[in-house]
Protein backbone atom coordinates (compact mmCIF):
# COMPACT_ATOMS: atom_id res chain seq x y z
CA UNK A 1 0.00 0.00 0.00
CA UNK A 2 0.96 3.43 -0.27
CA UNK A 3 -0.43 6.04 2.51
CA UNK A 4 -0.09 9.31 3.30
CA UNK A 5 -0.27 10.16 6.62
CA UNK A 6 -1.98 13.75 7.50
CA UNK A 7 -1.90 13.37 11.02
CA UNK A 8 1.15 12.38 13.72
CA UNK A 9 -1.13 10.30 15.50
CA UNK A 10 -1.73 8.33 12.19
CA UNK A 11 2.23 7.60 12.01
CA UNK A 12 2.55 6.41 15.18
CA UNK A 13 -0.32 4.24 14.99
CA UNK A 14 1.44 2.59 11.76
CA UNK A 15 4.68 2.61 14.10
CA UNK A 16 2.86 0.39 16.50
CA UNK A 17 1.56 -2.02 14.34
CA UNK A 18 4.70 -2.19 12.52
CA UNK A 19 3.31 -0.91 9.59
CA UNK A 20 5.67 2.22 8.81
CA UNK A 21 6.85 0.79 5.38
CA UNK A 22 3.37 1.26 4.07
CA UNK A 23 4.11 5.38 4.38
CA UNK A 24 5.08 6.90 1.29
CA UNK A 25 4.40 10.39 2.47
CA UNK A 26 3.78 12.18 6.15
CA UNK A 27 3.84 15.46 7.81
CA UNK A 28 7.11 17.36 9.29
CA UNK A 29 5.08 16.83 13.18
CA UNK A 30 5.28 13.10 12.02
CA UNK A 31 8.97 13.10 12.02
CA UNK A 32 8.64 14.81 15.65
CA UNK A 33 6.54 12.21 16.84
CA UNK A 34 8.23 9.10 15.07
CA UNK A 35 11.91 10.19 14.41
CA UNK A 36 12.53 6.76 12.48
CA UNK A 37 10.96 8.35 9.53
CA UNK A 38 13.59 10.75 9.11
CA UNK A 39 15.71 8.06 7.82
CA UNK A 40 12.85 6.66 5.11
CA UNK A 41 13.61 9.73 2.69
CA UNK A 42 9.55 10.17 2.95
CA UNK A 43 7.84 13.03 0.72
CA UNK A 44 6.68 16.07 3.27
CA UNK A 45 3.04 17.11 2.57
CA UNK A 46 0.98 19.63 4.20
CA UNK A 47 -0.99 18.42 7.60
CA UNK A 48 -5.02 17.97 7.34
CA UNK A 49 -5.68 21.60 7.95
CA UNK A 50 -3.67 22.83 5.11
CA UNK A 51 -3.10 19.99 2.61
CA UNK A 52 -3.66 20.50 -1.23
CA UNK A 53 -4.65 17.87 -3.75
CA UNK A 54 -1.71 19.03 -6.08
CA UNK A 55 0.97 17.92 -3.54
CA UNK A 56 -1.32 14.25 -3.33
CA UNK A 57 -1.86 14.07 -7.21
CA UNK A 58 2.28 13.75 -7.25
CA UNK A 59 1.86 10.75 -4.85
CA UNK A 60 -0.67 8.15 -6.21
CA UNK A 61 -1.89 6.66 -2.47
CA UNK A 62 -3.73 4.68 -2.45
CA UNK A 63 -5.43 5.70 0.68
CA UNK A 64 -5.12 9.25 2.80
CA UNK A 65 -5.37 9.15 6.71
CA UNK A 66 -6.78 12.46 8.14
CA UNK A 67 -7.25 12.70 11.64
CA UNK A 68 -8.41 15.64 13.79
CA UNK A 69 -8.08 18.45 13.90
CA UNK A 70 -8.68 18.70 10.21
CA UNK A 71 -10.53 21.78 7.70
CA UNK A 72 -13.34 20.19 6.32
CA UNK A 73 -12.45 22.18 3.18
CA UNK A 74 -9.37 20.39 2.85
CA UNK A 75 -11.19 17.08 3.27
CA UNK A 76 -13.90 17.48 0.92
CA UNK A 77 -11.06 18.72 -2.11
CA UNK A 78 -9.15 15.67 -1.28
CA UNK A 79 -12.78 13.49 -2.18
CA UNK A 80 -13.77 15.70 -4.88
CA UNK A 81 -10.18 14.33 -6.22
CA UNK A 82 -10.75 10.68 -6.15
CA UNK A 83 -8.73 9.94 -3.55
CA UNK A 84 -9.34 6.88 -0.67
CA UNK A 85 -9.42 9.13 2.41
CA UNK A 86 -9.77 7.44 6.30
CA UNK A 87 -10.82 10.42 7.92
CA UNK A 88 -10.53 9.86 11.78
CA UNK A 89 -12.62 12.32 14.53
CA UNK A 90 -12.18 10.57 17.86
CA UNK A 91 -13.39 11.82 21.07
CA UNK A 92 -12.97 9.49 23.48
CA UNK A 93 -10.44 6.34 24.67
CA UNK A 94 -13.00 4.04 23.14
CA UNK A 95 -13.09 5.93 19.58
CA UNK A 96 -9.03 5.75 20.12
CA UNK A 97 -9.21 1.94 20.06
CA UNK A 98 -11.65 1.97 17.33
CA UNK A 99 -9.28 3.85 15.05
CA UNK A 100 -6.20 1.65 15.87
CA UNK A 101 -8.46 -1.42 14.42
CA UNK A 102 -9.65 0.57 11.51
CA UNK A 103 -6.44 1.27 10.44
CA UNK A 104 -4.87 -1.99 11.22
CA UNK A 105 -7.47 -3.43 8.97
CA UNK A 106 -6.23 -0.98 6.22
CA UNK A 107 -2.86 -2.10 6.29
CA UNK A 108 -3.89 -5.97 6.90
CA UNK A 109 -2.80 -6.17 10.05
CA UNK A 110 -5.83 -7.07 12.29
CA UNK A 111 -4.30 -8.99 14.81
CA UNK A 112 -1.49 -6.60 15.53
CA UNK A 113 -4.30 -3.90 16.13
CA UNK A 114 -6.29 -5.81 18.32
CA UNK A 115 -3.25 -6.35 20.75
CA UNK A 116 -2.14 -2.97 20.64
CA UNK A 117 -5.63 -2.09 21.33
CA UNK A 118 -6.39 -4.51 24.06
CA UNK A 119 -3.18 -3.62 25.62
CA UNK A 120 -3.68 -0.41 25.57
CA UNK A 121 -6.95 -0.93 26.92
CA UNK A 122 -5.79 -3.13 29.59
CA UNK A 123 -3.14 -1.09 30.92
CA UNK A 124 -5.30 2.08 31.32
CA UNK A 125 -8.05 -0.04 33.30
CA UNK A 126 -5.02 -2.01 35.44
CA UNK A 127 -4.13 2.09 36.48
CA UNK A 128 -8.11 2.63 37.23
CA UNK A 129 -8.18 -0.72 39.82
CA UNK A 130 -5.23 0.70 41.29
CA UNK A 131 -6.53 4.25 41.94
CA UNK A 132 -10.44 3.09 43.00
CA UNK A 133 -9.58 3.09 46.69
CA UNK A 134 -7.74 6.44 47.05
CA UNK A 135 -9.54 9.16 48.41
CA UNK A 136 -10.13 12.21 48.07
CA UNK A 137 -9.83 12.20 44.74
CA UNK A 138 -7.58 15.46 43.92
CA UNK A 139 -8.93 18.21 41.55
CA UNK A 140 -6.69 18.36 38.60
CA UNK A 141 -6.65 21.32 35.90
CA UNK A 142 -5.52 20.04 32.27
CA UNK A 143 -4.66 22.67 29.66
CA UNK A 144 -4.43 22.27 25.67
CA UNK A 145 -3.92 25.98 24.86
CA UNK A 146 -2.86 29.23 26.69
CA UNK A 147 -4.46 31.51 24.14
CA UNK A 148 -7.45 31.25 24.95
CA UNK A 149 -7.64 28.95 27.76
CA UNK A 150 -9.02 25.73 26.70
CA UNK A 151 -9.52 22.58 28.54
CA UNK A 152 -8.00 19.27 27.32
CA UNK A 153 -9.71 16.91 25.53
CA UNK A 154 -12.37 14.18 26.78
CA UNK A 155 -9.58 11.18 26.34
CA UNK A 156 -7.29 12.95 28.92
CA UNK A 157 -10.02 13.63 31.28
CA UNK A 158 -10.58 9.56 31.14
CA UNK A 159 -6.77 9.31 32.15
CA UNK A 160 -7.50 11.94 34.41
CA UNK A 161 -9.98 9.66 36.23
CA UNK A 162 -8.23 6.28 35.69
CA UNK A 163 -5.03 7.88 37.31
CA UNK A 164 -7.56 8.92 40.63
CA UNK A 165 -7.90 12.41 39.81
CA UNK A 166 -11.03 14.73 39.37
CA UNK A 167 -11.43 16.63 36.24
CA UNK A 168 -12.02 20.24 36.62
CA UNK A 169 -13.85 21.54 33.87
CA UNK A 170 -15.68 20.87 30.03
CA UNK A 171 -13.05 18.97 27.90
CA UNK A 172 -12.32 20.73 25.15
CA UNK A 173 -13.89 24.12 26.10
CA UNK A 174 -12.53 27.46 26.55
CA UNK A 175 -12.37 28.99 29.69
CA UNK A 176 -9.93 31.70 31.59
CA UNK A 177 -7.83 32.42 34.38
CA UNK A 178 -10.85 33.65 36.68
CA UNK A 179 -12.52 30.65 36.45
CA UNK A 180 -9.57 28.41 37.23
CA UNK A 181 -8.19 30.30 40.13
CA UNK A 182 -12.11 29.33 41.34
CA UNK A 183 -12.12 25.79 41.22
CA UNK A 184 -8.40 25.99 43.29
CA UNK A 185 -6.67 22.81 41.64
CA UNK A 186 -4.73 20.97 43.45
CA UNK A 187 -2.60 19.62 40.18
CA UNK A 188 -2.19 21.65 37.20
CA UNK A 189 -1.08 19.57 33.83
CA UNK A 190 0.14 22.12 30.73
CA UNK A 191 0.12 20.68 27.71
CA UNK A 192 0.10 22.96 24.69
CA UNK A 193 -0.33 21.57 21.40
CA UNK A 194 3.03 21.69 19.34
CA UNK A 195 5.06 23.35 22.06
CA UNK A 196 7.07 20.24 23.70
CA UNK A 197 8.67 20.82 26.59
CA UNK A 198 8.51 24.53 25.96
CA UNK A 199 5.33 25.64 28.21
CA UNK A 200 6.64 28.82 30.26
CA UNK A 201 5.09 27.50 33.93
CA UNK A 202 6.47 29.89 36.03
CA UNK A 203 5.27 33.06 33.85
CA UNK A 204 1.73 31.88 33.37
CA UNK A 205 1.32 31.60 37.34
CA UNK A 206 2.62 35.01 37.81
CA UNK A 207 0.85 36.56 34.24
CA UNK A 208 -2.62 35.15 35.44
CA UNK A 209 -2.46 35.94 39.31
CA UNK A 210 -2.32 31.83 40.95
CA UNK A 211 0.53 32.36 42.95
CA UNK A 212 -1.41 31.77 45.45
CA UNK A 213 -3.53 28.66 43.86
CA UNK A 214 -2.95 25.27 45.96
CA UNK A 215 -1.18 23.84 43.18
CA UNK A 216 1.50 26.40 42.86
CA UNK A 217 1.99 26.85 46.48
CA UNK A 218 2.52 22.75 46.82
CA UNK A 219 4.49 23.21 43.35
CA UNK A 220 2.42 20.54 41.83
CA UNK A 221 1.87 22.34 38.49
CA UNK A 222 3.83 20.35 35.80
CA UNK A 223 4.23 20.67 31.89
CA UNK A 224 3.64 17.37 30.01
CA UNK A 225 5.37 16.99 26.44
CA UNK A 226 1.87 17.35 24.47
CA UNK A 227 2.12 14.56 22.50
CA UNK A 228 1.76 12.27 25.36
CA UNK A 229 -1.59 13.45 26.27
CA UNK A 230 -2.76 15.53 23.05
CA UNK A 231 -1.90 12.59 20.40
CA UNK A 232 -4.62 10.03 19.92
CA UNK A 233 -2.44 7.25 19.59
CA UNK A 234 -1.20 4.08 21.82
CA UNK A 235 1.49 6.27 23.59
CA UNK A 236 -1.39 8.29 25.88
CA UNK A 237 -0.04 5.11 27.96
CA UNK A 238 3.07 7.17 28.73
CA UNK A 239 0.92 9.96 29.35
CA UNK A 240 -1.58 8.36 31.85
CA UNK A 241 1.99 6.84 33.33
CA UNK A 242 3.21 10.66 33.87
CA UNK A 243 -0.47 11.70 34.61
CA UNK A 244 0.09 8.91 37.64
CA UNK A 245 2.87 10.40 38.73
CA UNK A 246 1.81 13.87 39.50
CA UNK A 247 -1.90 12.65 40.77
CA UNK A 248 -0.98 9.93 43.11
CA UNK A 249 2.41 9.93 43.77
CA UNK A 250 1.73 7.75 47.23
CA UNK A 251 0.75 5.05 45.06
CA UNK A 252 3.31 5.68 41.54
CA UNK A 253 5.65 7.31 42.79
CA UNK A 254 7.53 10.66 41.69
CA UNK A 255 8.61 9.47 37.95
CA UNK A 256 11.68 11.63 36.58
CA UNK A 257 11.27 12.13 33.05
CA UNK A 258 12.86 14.29 29.61
CA UNK A 259 9.17 14.35 29.10
CA UNK A 260 7.69 16.18 32.03
CA UNK A 261 9.21 19.13 34.59
CA UNK A 262 7.79 20.83 37.56
CA UNK A 263 7.14 24.50 38.05
CA UNK A 264 9.98 26.02 39.57
CA UNK A 265 9.93 29.58 41.21
CA UNK A 266 13.62 29.64 41.35
CA UNK A 267 14.18 30.35 37.82
CA UNK A 268 13.76 34.08 36.34
CA UNK A 269 10.25 34.77 35.66
CA UNK A 270 8.84 37.48 33.48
Amino acid sequence: MRIVSLQPSVSVILKHLGRLDTLVACTRFCLEAVPELRSRSLTLVHDAWTTTTDELTALKPDLVIASVPYRHESLEAILKAGFPVLALAPHSLTDIYSDIRLIAAAVNAREAGERKAASMQAAIVDTARRSATAKPRPLVYCEEWGKPLIHSQLWVKELVEAAGGEFVGAPGAVTNAKTVAEANPDVMIMAWCGAGMRVPLERIVEKRGWRDLLAVRESRVFCISEELLNTPAPTLVEGLRLLASTIRPEIYGVTLSQQMRCINFEAKTV
